[in-house]
């Protein structure tokens, strides 16, 4: 479905019923469209002819029909069909599709809900970025329900008043706990917006907090570096060209945002009186588990701060025992949380192999590295675990090396780090960059490439300096603003591109990127 009021109302009609959903975001190809249809079993796929981003009109129905061609989805007995451009490209056919204005005509308007118990799921959402057999994440309904409605209230400090606006999309995590369900359970007033944050030009955030007055802005840390490049190059799109008075509340979610984007965000859209609330969790988490309180928690630039209330994290190491302060680690969960992961759809023992290993107590393994710190105790989250390199027996976040570049603020707009293996240090470290000027090639680049080696080697140590540095007009991103970093690993290898590429905004720039300096 496009980001639209009927995806969310098709996403509440479902647990109205008691029937599970899978939300498959609106970017995927027909091929994982059929993977996670056969994986789940499902019986109806609820569509649209066609979704509108960046003036834009893009194929829905054309992707589910190639999924289901042939038979590939034997499960499937219909397909509802919301209308949104009326386009007459789309085809239909005959007793299997049906167009969900026909469908809603004929309702009553109350519909009693199914009661269900607590444990029943509520909804599968499948791992992004998986390799063979999809992940279905497999949540409850009543633990479900209460983390994301009780995250909802105390992290965002939500209020009858308020107008609460999270950018994310239904086809993710975040769009499911902060849009369809955390603030409706509360009977909040929210925006659903199905553009991009660059169209009709990069002020459209801006445009939309002043003139719908939101009060609460909750976004990822990608956006905001991509608009602090386009800002700082056409100020009439600069936030302070807005007025953005009625923001009372930022927050940050999906990654960790480095403490350069952080002061840029408080400073520029919050007007230095706003709390960021940097949320740390995952799609297996159902909800919030490291994040400030608002007013309450004392903030520090790109640390995510404590854990909400009730849930006991902890750095840990490859025993499970725990480190300490200012110490990096593994961060587990050593208790159960309402909202936590019920199992991996159909597989079990997966869902026990991936989250629980025996070497740390049973812990649930998040998979990311953090530290706290020895003061306060606050957690930094410095990267997945897998993204942790190790150069020449010095072991690095590339979170770190990322948050370094970013910092050389009159250069640097955007960077992501990955690591390629290298016969001398066992692993090399290569740089993907955005500058805030045009892409540079042949010798300026070199010299900005030596530039940003001495300014990490100055900001961490020498042994962090890139081994490569590569420039591009921006970095490879789904069209939710996740970037793809398998893709990064491939190009820094020297390797062919072979993964799935269809749910990148920008897949030209990845032969962009394979040029290395």
């Amino acid at each position: 479905m496009p980001m639209s009021v009927e995806g969310v109302a098709a996403m509440q009609a479902c647990a109205r019923i008691g029937a599970i959903h899978s939300v498959v975001f609106g970017g995927f190809s027909a091929q994982s469209v059929r993977d996670r249809v056969n994986d789940a079993g499902a019986v109806a796929i609820i569509t649209a002819d066609e979704q509108v981003r960046g003036g834009k009109q893009l194929p829905l129905k054309a992707i589910v029909d190639e999924a289901l061609a042939q038979g590939a989805c034997e499960s499937i007995k219909s397909v509802v069909v919301y209308q949104r451009t009326g386009s007459s490209a789309v085809s239909y056919t005959a007793g299997r599709d049906v167009l969900m204005s026909d469908l809603v005509s004929s309702q009553p308007t109350i519909c009693e809900p199914e009661w269900v118990g607590a444990e029943h799921p509520l909804f599968l959402l499948y791992t992004s970025g998986s390799t063979g057999k999809p992940k279905g994440v497999q949540h409850s309904t009543g633990g479900y329900l209460l983390h994301a409605a009780l995250t909802t209230k105390w992290t965002f400090d939500l209020k009858d008043s308020d107008i609460f606006w999270c950018t994310a999309d239904i086809g993710w995590v975040t769009g499911h706990s902060y849009i369809t369900y955390g603030p409706l359970a509360l009977g909040g007033t929210e925006i659903v917006f199905e553009g991009v944050p660059t169209y009709p030009d990069a002020g459209r955030f801006w445009k939309m907090i002043q003139d719908h007055k939101v009060t609460i802005f909750y976004t990822a840390p990608t956006a905001i570096r991509s608009l602090i490049k386009a800002a700082e190059a056409n100020l009439a799109i600069h936030p302070k060209s807005y007025d953005l008075s009625s923001l009372r509340i930022l927050g940050s979610v999906g990654e960790p945002i480095n403490p350069a984007a952080w002061e840029w965000y408080h400073l520029n859209v919050g007007g230095g009186r706003c709390p960021i609330v940097d949320t740390f969790w995952q799609t297996e988490t159902g909800g919030h588990m490291i994040t400030p309180m608002p007013g309450a928690t004392p903030l520090v630039p790109g640390s995510c701060t404590l854990p909400f209330p009730g849930i006991q994290a902890a750095i840990v190491d490859e025993t499970g025992a725990d480190v300490p302060n200012g110490s990096g680690g593994i961060l587990v969960v050593k208790k159960p949380w309402p909202s936590m992961i019920r199992t991996i759809w159909g597989d079990p023992e997966r869902f026990v192999k991936s989250y629980y290993p025996p070497e740390l107590k049973g812990y649930y393994l998040a998979g990311d590295g953090a530290i706290r710190d020895a003061n306060t105790g606050y957690f930094t989250i410095t990267g997945r675990i897998d993204d942790v390199l190790n150069v020449s027996g010095h072991r690095m976040g590339t979170m770190e090396i990322e948050s370094a570049l970013v910092s050389c603020t009159e250069l640097v707009a955007e960077a992501a780090v990955v690591g390629r293996p290298d016969e001398t240090t066992g692993e090399a470290i290569c740089a993907f960059v955005v500058l805030k000027r045009p892409r540079p090639t042949g010798d300026e680049a070199k010299k900005i490439a030596a530039e940003l080696r001495n300014w990490v080697a100055k900001e961490i140590g020498p042994i962090a300096k890139p081994k490569d540095i590569r420039f591009g007009d921006n970095l490879p991103k789904t069209r939710s603003g996740k970037i793809m970093r398998r893709l990064l690993r491939s190009i820094a290898k020297g390797e062919a591109i072979t993964q799935d590429t269809s749910t990148l905004e920008n897949p030209a720039i990845l032969d962009q990127l394979a040029q290395a300096i």
